[in-house]
């Protein structure tokens, strides 16, 4: 199910309308960024003011917004479990310069670590995958050998995020993973 998140408050009211029942498990996988960002171009002086609060709106209160519509439909459930999508760039000495980016990124821990807390006795599960570079141009249909190949092997195929949050969601109610940084194996920054 996906929502334009720009609009946060609108988003967050579609996707809680839209289901039914319990929420086992939420993947909130928001990530948008500046037009240049990653680029040699990127200035953050040049950033439009707008394109920043979009990303600010999307990026945090969209994740905060859509985490607080949906988790009473998770509260009581055998294993809850959310996975926020953090970034590398996000992390403390990233070496990124794009600044609205990395800071939206950054509080996307803050929302995890206060989530854990206040979800603690209901035995909700946060984990932030905190993701380097991906290979997001292969699909799962392409074999994970050629994904991974992709990018001379500078990026992490979108098979291995996959099967990292498939396999933390196999874990028992008892156990939780907070974070996963996950780059590809030359990526030096980390």
């Amino acid at each position: 199910m996906e929502a334009d998140l720009t609009d946060p408050v609108t988003a967050a009211n579609s996707i809680d309308q839209e289901l039914v029942g319990g929420v086992d498990i939420l993947i909130c996988n928001v990530g948008i960024w500046a037009g240049d960002a990653f680029t040699s171009d990127y200035a953050f002086t040049d950033q439009s003011d707008v394109e920043m609060l979009e990303m600010i709106n999307a990026n945090i209160t969209g994740t905060i917004l859509l985490s607080k519509r949906l988790i009473p439909r998770m509260i009581g459930r055998p294993r809850p479990r959310i996975f926020l999508t953090g970034s590398t760039s996000g992390l403390p000495r990233s070496g990124r310069p794009e600044v609205a980016f990395g800071a939206s990124k950054s509080a996307i821990n803050g929302i995890a670590d206060a989530l854990r807390e206040g979800y603690r006795k209901d035995r909700l599960a946060v984990t932030v995958l905190h993701l380097g570079y991906l290979n997001t141009e292969d699909g799962l249909d392409v074999p994970r050998d050629i994904a991974a190949a992709r990018g001379d092997g500078s990026l992490v195929p979108v098979h291995d995020v996959v099967d990292t949050v498939r396999s933390i969601s196999n874990l028992s109610s008892s156990s939780s993973v907070r974070e996963v940084v996950l780059t590809a194996i030359d990526d030096t920054r980390f």
